[in-house]
């Protein structure tokens, strides 16, 4: 089995590498969490300029990639770096239900997040879904020639910087069937949309979306009434696919800035990498990081091999998230001792997304469960 990469994803990895390195620093990020807005839309605007945003998105879209190995090669360079700005509620989630809905819409509107001109935030999880899919109260009813919705969305990654959301709404049939499910894009300006907004734990901007009979147009309907069930499932597995890639990004870094400070850290007039006890978790900290690693490869190479299982790979990739970031996340605030949950320590930052990381789409009993074939997504 071939694991290298094309010349082209080699190249796309040394670019955001050194983007990354010369551009994104410990401090330039930790500026830009602190600023009124949260993001830097000069950031998001060269990444645009250097094509990345293409690499999430077939030639059909007028992108250059799309497949899982591109946007792994992208998720790893941004989990070593901690990205802040918006790239995967925009072009991992939105961008992709766009992709599957498609249409002339579709196509317009993943062109402007190409060009860097467009942020969208796809609303589908709420307070009791607790990873279920197909766990949707939030109501679409058809009214004259449009729909008023009405309900909630919990801890809709992006929303509060979104030009454009996509919301999932139950037209017909109860909280927890496939059936019966759509999807509508709503301006967040919208009369009877509000947007609860605040920090994540690692910085991100998210927000709780409050739906109170908000009138759309029959235009406002992405793909099939009542059918959207599929693609939200597609799209979340390929979300998870990307998640681990980041994860195994993320998990390297935390190793890395570990295994510099234990090199640095002395007692009793030597470093503390040279305690064999240390040298024995750094060692669990590399594992958990290859594990990561690999999973993150099967993932990929399921989604893009037509009749492979997606889902279980999607959801035991998810599984090794859960184990290797907690592991590895939780090692590295160890050696640092105190300092680890500092502010100004970045290993403290990238615990934190880890964190985040692990319950997100979805924890690892959940998944744990559906790779088992005990629940469904």
């Amino acid at each position: 089995m071939n694991f290298d990469f094309t010349e082209e994803q080699s190249m796309i990895r040394e670019t955001v590498k050194r983007f990354m390195r010369e551009k994104y620093d410990f401090d330039t990020r930790q500026a830009i969490i602190a600023s009124d807005a949260g993001w830097s839309p000069e950031i998001w605007q060269q990444l645009a300029e250097m094509g990345l945003m293409g690499a999430a998105f077939p030639e059909e879209y007028d992108g250059f990639g799309g497949t899982a190995a591109d946007i792994m090669v992208l998720m790893e360079e941004f989990g070593e770096g901690l990205l802040i700005e918006p790239f995967f509620p925009t072009a991992i989630l939105a961008g992709q239900i766009l992709r599957e809905v498609g249409g002339e819409e579709a196509r317009a509107l993943i062109g402007q997040i190409i060009a860097g001109e467009m942020i969208m935030a796809f609303a589908h999880d709420e307070p009791k879904a607790r990873g279920v899919i197909s766990h949707v109260e939030t109501t679409a009813r058809l009214d004259g020639d449009g729909f008023i919705l009405n309900g909630q969305k919990a801890v809709v990654l992006g929303a509060p910087l979104a030009n454009r959301l996509i919301i999932s709404a139950r037209t017909s049939g109860q909280e927890r069937e496939e059936d019966g499910i759509s999807l509508f894009l709503v301006d967040p300006g919208q009369d009877g949309l509000s947007i609860h907004a605040y920090p994540t734990i690692d910085g991100m901007r998210a927000g709780d979306v409050h739906l109170d009979q908000v009138r759309v147009p029959a235009s406002a309907l992405l793909g099939t009434n009542e059918k959207a069930y599929p693609v939200i499932s597609t799209v979340i597995d390929r979300a998870i696919t990307a998640m681990s890639a980041e994860a195994a990004g993320l998990c390297r870094k935390m190793s890395d800035l570990t295994r510099d400070y234990c090199r640095q850290r002395e007692q009793f007039g030597q470093p503390i990498s040279k305690f064999q006890v240390l040298q024995h978790q750094m060692v669990d900290m590399f594992i958990h990081t290859e594990e990561m690693s690999s999973m993150a490869y099967m993932a990929a190479m399921n989604h893009d091999t037509p009749g492979r299982d997606t889902a279980r790979a999607a959801a035991a990739a998810k599984v090794q998230i859960g184990k290797s970031i907690k592991f590895v996340g939780e090692t590295a605030v160890q050696l640092h001792g105190g300092m680890g949950i500092t502010e100004e320590m970045a290993v403290g930052h990238y615990f934190m997304h880890a964190t985040m990381m692990e319950n997100l789409l979805g924890d690892s009993d959940f998944h744990l469960r559906r790779f088992q074939g005990t629940t469904h997504i």
